[in-house]
């Protein structure tokens, strides 16, 4: 089979399409011929070394596609059934997933493989920031895959939601159900024209921490999944995974009751999976980004 694979940490330029051995499903797991895998900040973090692994190593641990193997121990899904869901090494023509769900009905190969972290990801720092119903939350990123998925659950469950985004992206925001602001000098000053806010989530990293503890008044209110120096500003970094079973359950409800949708951005083939890491670590995405098998 054909997979993306490096045998050192570096830039986009040391993924390489090769041929490998297909995988097998152990016990609790599934094999699927995927479909569409998506691209994540934490494949291109894990391919600069930032988290190291033993080389060489795949990338990738989003897709969609169909069941072609079922692992012992494994009920409720059979050869054939399609389903998306997180797993290893999923750039790549068959890939094991240890979490899925059945793919909602009318939701295609690509737009599933988008959701299954960013969807773990938002109901988890949701949850950790505390945001009740009538509370404002503000979202720097807001515009990713992960901001978009926050902005329509905290819509969902009756939260106020707003974000700066960039000067391209204020419309996209709106357009998910959020107040949007823009960055750049005076972003401060404009978000505290809109109100009072009872909690932040940095999604992007930008360096915004000290601006989101000064706008909730407290840095136990912040909530950040991408900047390492969190602990120098007293907020929480959010970064392992809890109950991805159970978050793709709910992606399912939120999706097929109408609550959700993001966005495919851009979709890319496997042999340009690099320009697909090059395009989101440049950032300002709306919505995904994912690669097509």
């Amino acid at each position: 089979m054909k997979k993306i694979s490096y045998s050192e940490h570096g830039g986009p330029d040391v993924l390489r399409l090769v041929d490998a051995d297909e995988p097998s499903a152990g016990p609790g797991q599934v094999r699927i011929a995927v479909r569409a895998a998506g691209v994540n900040p934490f494949d291109w973090r894990v391919r600069e070394g930032q988290f190291p692994v033993p080389l060489p190593a795949g990338t990738g641990r989003d897709a969609a596609g169909v069941v072609d193997r079922v692992g012992a121990g494994v009920d409720g899904v059979a050869v054939g059934d399609r389903v998306f869901g997180e797993g290893i090494e999923t750039c790549a023509e068959f890939a094991v997933l240890t979490a899925w769900a059945h793919l909602p009905e009318g939701l295609s190969f690509e737009e599933a493989a988008g959701y299954p972290s960013v969807v773990e990801t938002a109901l988890r720092v949701l949850r950790e920031v505390g945001v009740r119903e009538g509370q404002s939350l503000l979202v720097s990123g807001a515009s990713g895959g992960v901001g978009s998925a926050v902005l329509q659950i905290a819509r969902d469950g009756g939260g106020g939601v707003g974000g700066p985004a960039s000067a391209a992206n204020p419309d996209y925001v709106r357009d998910v159900g959020a107040t949007a602001t823009t960055y750049g000098p005076g972003w401060v000053e404009r978000v505290r024209a809109l109100g009072p806010v009872d909690a932040a989530l940095d999604l992007a990293g930008a360096g915004v921490l000290p601006d989101l503890v000064a706008l909730t008044g407290d840095p136990r209110k912040v909530i950040t999944i991408a900047d390492q120096a969190a602990a120098e500003h007293g907020v929480r970094f959010s970064g392992a995974a809890h109950d991805v079973p159970a978050a793709l359950a709910e992606a399912v409800d939120l999706i097929t009751r109408g609550a959700l949708r993001i966005p495919v951005e851009r979709a890319y083939p496997l042999a340009e999976t690099a320009r697909a890491h090059a395009d989101s670590q440049a950032g300002h995405a709306r919505g995904r980004r994912v690669i097509v098998i």
